[in-house]
């Protein structure tokens, strides 16, 4: 009997050792399908730390997630865990998308920020404690990485523990947006004693917000969701008119949803579903520009014409947004009617290719009875795999509230919400009822991440902060690499024009441009438009792979990087 025992012991412990051998050959001998991995991020850290997790034969997720964290170390104006965004994947050849955005506390209603007379109360959701949702940031990151991660959730936390106890180099950016936002910072948001001591070209070291971290680390989301941290979020809140409860974080989930995937000129565009408006904006735009092939044949990029009829499809699409988009785990979304091939010639048909089409006759199609400072990055790997993501804290540094012993900054998404319908918010964009303010309710938000698949594989990864002007950016610099065959630096770096319905006949510009050519400024003012001069218009990262071999850009407007790694 004892015999027998032995010999089942070492049986059971071959088959193992054959197991675990077959595996570890698996791993080894997965062929890589492009030349190289590649990063492009909207700063320098951000890039390391998926630079440092590729070359340790971490895939996309892995170098995400690693990205992710870093980036609320060394980008702390848009990059978060006190926030949220969406993460667009193609993994061993299949789609994915994760909604990780921020909810409504329990607490939130329709009216919370309306005064007696029902109008709005100037800031109220913009730069106070009630203006932050649950953030999602973290559960997201580990939802992604428990399902598709390749190493330990240590390695992948490592780099940004690293950045935020040893420091980091301030940008100059950085404390520039910095003293934008101090002076709006609630008083008792801890902001200033935070941050204020940052100084251009210096290190800059955060040990509480390590701390944390590393509590995440060790114990995954309820090293944020639960326990330490909760309690000083929760704690924060309460005493200051806040609403978010440690209940509230606890019970936080991020969603996987069916990605919106259509087809466009033989490639797959797989990218963002509901509660995001801009997946079903991008395709709205390039289905609706294919269907005026005619109209643009033989325009010259960027010509009055050219920006004109940008403006035409834009208005409708922005007709759409206001009218049918919400969270749909509230409102139902006619998703599928939205973006159907007939809808979509039917709306280019209204287009004027000639003359204004007054704002008052474009209304929403179908007969059925954000902030700008958002931050993404994109990144493949070897193996083939992709990862466009898109996360915010909505306004630069969110609410310019940091809930003291944490270094945590709060998002300020709550504004992204219809604070009261048909009013619009800071960016011009109006909603109505599909999204209003309800407990435990998503914003409808704009980002955008997308990937281009062709032939069962990626041709491109790209994604742009931007608030309502996402997907119009993505749209033009789309646009600019397949129908106006420019190199990736010139579809990245030409002008970018926006229209988005509101305010009437408004071409917004970017002050990256300085100024608008003066024949075309001529040509549209007597066509009936005016022009606005934007702060932002995008911080496009993009991966292009050609011929198996990826080619990398991070938008000069910004002070991102972009690495391909062997």
């Amino acid at each position: 009997m004892f015999y027998l025992k032995r010999r089942l012991i070492k049986f059971s412990c071959f088959i193992v050792f054959l197991v675990i051998s077959q595996q570890a050959i698996s791993v080894e001998n997965i062929q890589p399908k492009f030349e190289a991995g590649a990063v492009a991020s909207p700063d320098y850290y951000g890039a390391i730390a998926a630079k440092e997790i590729l070359s340790k034969e971490g895939n996309a997720v892995d170098a995400a997630v690693a990205t992710a964290f870093t980036l609320a170390v060394t980008y702390p104006e848009a990059g978060n865990i006190g926030g949220g965004g969406f993460m667009t994947l193609w993994y061993e050849g299949k789609p994915y998308f994760l909604d990780y955005r921020e909810v409504a506390p329990s607490k939130a209603d329709k009216d919370m920020f309306l005064d007696g007379k029902k109008n709005v109360i100037d800031n109220l959701s913009l730069y106070s404690h009630k203006a932050s949702g649950v953030p999602g940031t973290v559960a997201g990151m580990w939802a992604v990485h428990q399902r598709f991660g390749r190493l330990s959730w240590k390695e992948v936390m490592a780099p940004a523990i690293r950045f935020a106890n040893d420091g980091f180099r301030v940008n100059k950016q950085l404390v520039t947006r910095y003293q934008e936002i101090e002076p709006t910072a609630p008083a008792n948001g801890y902001f200033k004693h935070y941050f204020g001591s940052m100084k251009e070209g210096q290190m800059f070291k955060q040990p509480e917000l390590g701390k944390v971290l590393e509590r995440i680390a060790m114990q995954g989301s309820d090293g944020f969701y639960k326990g330490e941290t909760a309690k000083l979020i929760a704690q924060q809140m309460a005493k200051n008119d806040g609403l978010i409860t440690e209940s509230d974080l606890a019970n936080y989930r991020a969603k996987w949803r069916e990605p919106l995937v259509a087809n466009w000129q033989g490639m797959q565009v797989v990218t963002a579903p509901p509660p995001s408006s801009g997946g079903i904006g991008l395709i709205q735009l390039l289905s609706m520009k294919q269907e005026l092939i005619n109209d643009f044949k033989g325009v010259e990029v960027n010509s009055s014409k050219y920006v004109h009829l940008m403006a035409e499809i834009e208005k409708r699409v922005f007709a759409d947004r206001a009218e049918y988009m919400g969270d749909p785990d509230f409102v139902t979304v006619p998703v599928s009617k939205l973006i159907n091939t007939n809808y979509m010639a039917q709306r280019a048909k209204q287009v004027n290719p000639k003359s204004i089409t007054n704002t008052e006759h474009v209304k929403p199609g179908l007969d059925n009875g954000e902030k700008l400072q958002t931050t993404h990055f994109s990144i493949v790997d070897k193996w083939g795999n992709a990862a466009s993501n898109t996360y915010t804290l909505n306004g630069w540094f969110g609410s310019a509230v940091v809930v003291r012993g944490t270094g945590i900054i709060l998002n300020n998404e709550m504004d992204d919400f219809s604070s009261k319908p048909g009013v619009a918010n800071q960016y011009g964009v109006v909603g109505k009822d599909a999204n209003a303010i309800e407990p435990n309710k998503r914003p409808l938000s704009s980002m955008s991440p997308s990937i281009f698949i062709k032939d069962n594989n990626v041709v491109m990864v790209i994604g742009t902060p931007g608030g309502s002007r996402i997907f119009t950016s993505i749209f033009q610099v789309v646009a600019n690499v397949f129908d106006n065959h420019m190199t990736l630096k010139q579809a990245v770096q030409a002008p970018r024009y926006h229209h988005q319905l509101l305010p009437n006949n408004v071409i917004y510009i970017e002050s990256f441009q300085k100024s608008v050519p003066e024949q075309l400024k001529i040509d549209l003012e007597q066509m009936g438009y005016s022009f606005y001069q934007q702060d932002f218009s995008g911080d496009i990262q993009v991966i292009k792979i050609t011929n198996n071999k990826p080619d990398a850009m991070s938008d000069i407007r910004g002070r991102g990087k972009a690495i391909i790694v062997r």
